[in-house]
């Protein structure tokens, strides 16, 4: 489903992202310093990078598996130019499983039970994937995420990737159901990798305040070559200088 976005601050605590994605376990996470200068993604013991993501909005995101974990989770840890932001793990059906704000610390879970899981499958099958579930914080907070994707049926080529062009709607709400933040825009999915990536979106949260996010994948980078595993950002950062620093969606 839709790729996660992490959330706000919300009457002075750091609202984990809930939205995508078995955590690399606390610690499991490395970065090493090549001669170069530019810092380098090691995953976990027992896990194998896939890819290296080269996104808009000054992101890098590190795809990989792990053996301990089922078939079909993919793991990703998102970077920015302060370093490490997110990760997250999603099952074969794209299901957000869990994952961690480092910004906050918080943990979120997928509650299973959900009145309509996401589908990646059915997604593809039949063009549009409804989706109405829960998610819990480490610290009790639920997150009530409903919305869907859909395919338009238009399919572009980035960095030689073919991608299919979604259109989603999400709205996350908390315990009393007061709106926490509501996001709709484009994304894509690609079925050889079996995910989704960022896109052009909105959101707005419960203050009123809107922002507008490109995070669409722009290279993709795979083992033996230049840049795979790289943590730095290459694409419009000069562009956020300018702006005011803000969490940005992830996968």
């Amino acid at each position: 489903m839709a790729v996660a976005a992490a959330q706000p601050n919300r009457s002075g605590l750091q609202i984990g992202s809930a939205l995508l994605t078995l955590l690399v376990l606390a610690g499991a996470w490395a970065i090493s310093a090549p001669r170069a200068g530019a810092a380098n993604f090691t995953p976990p013991a027992g896990c194998q990078m896939t890819m290296t993501v080269q996104n808009r909005s000054c992101t890098v995101s590190q795809y990989y598996t792990c053996s301990a974990d089922p078939e079909g989770y993919q793991r990703s840890a998102h970077f920015g130019q302060d370093g490490l932001f997110h990760m997250s793990t999603i099952d074969a059906e794209t299901r957000w499983i869990e994952s961690q704000s480092t910004n906050s610390g918080l943990i979120d879970r997928l509650v299973e039970g959900a009145e309509d899981d996401a589908s990646f499958s059915e997604l593809i099958e039949t063009g549009r994937d409804e989706f109405d579930f829960e998610t819990e914080t480490d610290d009790g907070q639920r997150l009530r995420h409903q919305g869907f994707d859909i395919l338009t049926g238009e399919t572009v080529t980035i960095d030689g990737q073919d991608l299919e062009r979604t259109e989603f709607q999400l709205t996350t709400r908390i315990a009393d159901g007061e709106v926490l933040i509501e996001r709709s825009g484009s994304q894509y999915v690609s079925r050889d990798f079996g995910r989704f990536f960022g896109g052009v979106e909105t959101s707005s949260d419960w203050t009123g305040a809107r922002t507008q996010t490109d995070d669409s994948p722009v290279l993709f980078i795979f083992p033996g070559e230049a840049g795979f595993g790289s943590t730095t950002p290459q694409f419009d950062c000069d562009q956020l200088m300018t702006q005011i620093p803000q969490e940005r969606a992830t996968s």
